[in-house]
């Protein structure tokens, strides 16, 4: 898998120069997760996911793992003020980082276009999630699901108890 493009001055390792996000992607993650659910399973899809969040994400991941917390907000504010029509407010503390999805642009998007979301779609952002929180040495848990949840950031040493995937709801058709 090729790598990210080289970091950028910013949170972000790339320079954005849209004025937002473009919400259509979205349609070609739904489809390229149902096409990978058939294709390779569930396992198939996790591993992708991990592959995706360890290797292609390895200069965000290395900015987190040298910055820290700080530096997991920061990137997460960027990203959210870049795309389009979600409601997400990132809460900083000094052992922990929250994402408060309120409305998932996402999930939002595919409903507005007749789409229905893959049943695991909300997964992905823990599988990628977490992947990318453990090559910079921290743990991520989430909870919710279905177009509003709770990301957790915090360093890998904090114990969190281990994710229990019942507690990411999965998207109704």
């Amino acid at each position: 898998m090729n790598a990210a493009p080289a970091p950028g001055p910013g949170p972000l390792p790339y320079t954005d120069t849209k004025p937002q996000g473009s919400a259509d992607f979205y349609l070609a993650i739904n489809a390229t997760f149902r096409f990978l659910l058939r294709r390779f399973g569930r396992e198939g899809w996790i591993r992708y996911l991990a592959d995706l969040g360890r290797d292609y994400y390895a200069p965000v991941n290395a900015r987190w793992r040298e910055g820290g917390l700080p530096a997991v907000a920061a990137y997460w504010r960027a990203f959210w003020a870049a795309e389009p029509g979600g409601e997400v407010e990132v809460v900083a503390a000094a052992d922990r980082v929250e994402l408060h999805v309120k409305v998932c642009p996402l999930i939002r998007h595919l409903r507005a276009q007749g789409r229905s979301p893959v049943a695991e779609f909300c997964q992905h952002c823990y599988h990628l999630g977490q992947a990318r929180a453990a090559a910079a040495g921290l743990a991520l848990r989430l909870q919710g699901g279905d177009g509003a949840c709770v990301h957790l950031y915090a360093p890998a040493a904090a114990g969190l108890p281990p994710q229990d995937l019942r507690a990411i709801r999965e998207n109704a058709p």
